[in-house]
């Protein structure tokens, strides 16, 4: 910046200044210094905050190189392979034939917690039956015998399905706790929903009061709920277990608008009957499960070969004295940082696409001409889904959440370069405002000896101040005479 400009805009700046007289001494008390002062310290906790945001917005931003996203594609190409041959359909799954065994197995543990004596028999239809007695409910009709079959179309097939007390959700819950209340059961069939009354003369909530109802009615909605996960006690071959919770909504969508009085949709009823398809068919809480391994291999293997990489390389740059554990964990950690999350959002995307576009083809290849929604749903990876919608969510909130930290940073940098022409301008009015060793020509007016220089530092505050030439009084007789001029004007 040019001095002689800056000395020009100088003179268009004003400065307020207290004048205070005390003992017949003069003193001007300028608030120049404070105010740099604090400006100072402005600009001080702005570059502080400045600092915190940028360390923010790295941690918000990946770290991720090709060989990240090489293993983490490669990772879901591997676990879209185990989808598509050993998870495939229910029925067709010898992953799934492992899972039905694993559940069928904690059937039976649980009901040696509750006293099953399996000496006797020990087949998982003795269990369930088991339980199924320990844990008396009022809404298990089948339709086998029973008048719900013709009334509302219900069978051994799809019985756990319509009925809304077995579904594993929270409107399940709540129905299953009305039911026992009032020895009722609802189902929900062909886009309605309907209510039994007296469904079991011989039910009886146990519990002596409300509290003890609500419990012994939760108790039995869970008891129960285990008994039918590997399917009933009289189930030939695999059995109905309980349906999927990522598909029994569909059921919960149709009660709640039926309660309130809100239509049903014909979207609302094509949903609800593409779950029951593909429910009869064995898509349920044990497939459900199945279809869960590929997805939680996909997501130990991103996250261990993201752990390995880093140990390699901590192993590899840092000094034996250097190490310790908390930095081993701080480099390696594969959990709360943006670059794993980033790994296993192209890890869980390729392994959704793989499934997806196997159980295109197979809804293609199955249809006869048409396209087999049911056969494309039986195969579609719903856990992947879900679990490529988690990482979805959050990189967008990740991503929105960047943009506005690297907008404020900009704006605190924008205000730090502000604060800074402040405190060049304060530092500039500070220097042409100095003037305590002018300003002391009060007190040489007091020496008659003195009063030569006094005149000449006044002048000298004069030109500082930028007073016109003309109107500088710049000797003894100056003054005189402008006093006289003053006298004369009054």
């Amino acid at each position: 910046m040019n001095d002689n400009n800056t000395i020009d805009k100088a003179k268009d700046i004003y400065v307020e200044m207290d004048l205070s007289v005390d003992d017949n001494k003069y003193d001007f008390l300028s608030r120049i210094f404070d105010a740099l002062s604090n400006a100072e310290m402005e600009l001080q906790e702005t570059k502080r905050f400045i600092s915190e945001t940028i360390e923010t917005v790295n941690n918000l931003t990946p770290e991720c190189d090709k060989l990240d996203y090489a293993l983490a594609a490669s990772s879901g190409v591997i676990c879209g392979v185990i989808d598509v041959f050993l998870v495939g359909k229910p029925g067709e799954s010898p992953l799934g034939n492992i899972t039905d065994k694993w559940i069928e197995n904690r059937t039976r543990d649980f009901a040696k917690l509750c006293g099953w004596d399996s000496k006797d028999n020990s087949s998982a239809s003795s269990a369930i039956k088991f339980l199924e007695k320990k844990f008396k409910i009022p809404y298990d009709q089948r339709g086998a015998g029973d008048a719900a079959s013709e009334i509302f179309n219900l069978s051994p097939r799809n019985h756990h399905f319509k009925s809304l007390a077995h579904n594993p959700s929270l409107l399940g819950l709540f129905f299953s706790i009305l039911d026992q209340f009032a020895n009722t059961s609802h189902f929900v069939s062909e886009g309605q929903l309907i209510s039994l009354q007296e469904a079991d003369g011989n039910f009886e909530l146990r519990g002596n009061s409300n509290i003890s109802k609500l419990f012994c009615g939760f108790a039995n909605w869970m008891g129960h709920l285990l008994s039918d996960i590997s399917g009933s006690s009289g189930s030939k071959g695999r059995g109905m277990g309980i349906p999927s919770p990522l598909w029994c909504w569909t059921n919960d969508i149709i009660a709640i608008k039926t309660k309130l009085k809100i239509p049903v949709s014909e979207f609302d009823k094509s949903v609800n009957d593409l779950a029951l398809q593909i429910y009869e068919k064995g898509f349920d809480s044990r497939f459900q499960t199945t279809q869960g391994i590929p997805v939680l291999i996909n997501e130990l293997m991103v996250r261990l070969m993201y752990s390995i990489r880093r140990f390699v390389k901590y192993i590899s740059t840092t000094k034996a004295e250097e190490r310790s554990f908390s930095l081993l964990w701080k480099t390696c950690e594969p959990f709360s940082n943006v670059t794993v999350k980033r790994m296993l959002t192209v890890a869980h995307g390729t392994f959704c696409l793989i499934d997806a576009g196997d159980a295109v083809i197979r809804g293609v290849i199955t249809g006869g001409g048409y396209f087999n929604v049911v056969e494309f749903f039986l195969r579609l990876n719903i856990v992947g889904i879900g679990r490529l919608t988690i990482s979805l969510y959050g990189e967008m909130t990740r991503t929105i959440k960047k943009s506005g930290l690297e907008n404020e940073a900009y704006l605190l940098e924008r205000k730090a370069e502000i604060i800074n022409y402040y405190i060049d301008g304060l530092k500039l009015l500070s220097e042409i405002y100095d003037d305590s060793s002018l300003l002391s020509f009060v007190d040489d007016f007091e020496y008659s000896d003195l009063y030569m220089q006094a005149f000449e530092k006044s002048v000298k505050l004069a030109k500082k101040r930028n007073v016109p030439d003309g109107e500088i009084l710049k000797t003894k007789e100056d003054i005189d005479n402008y006093f006289m001029v003053m006298k004369d004007e009054e």
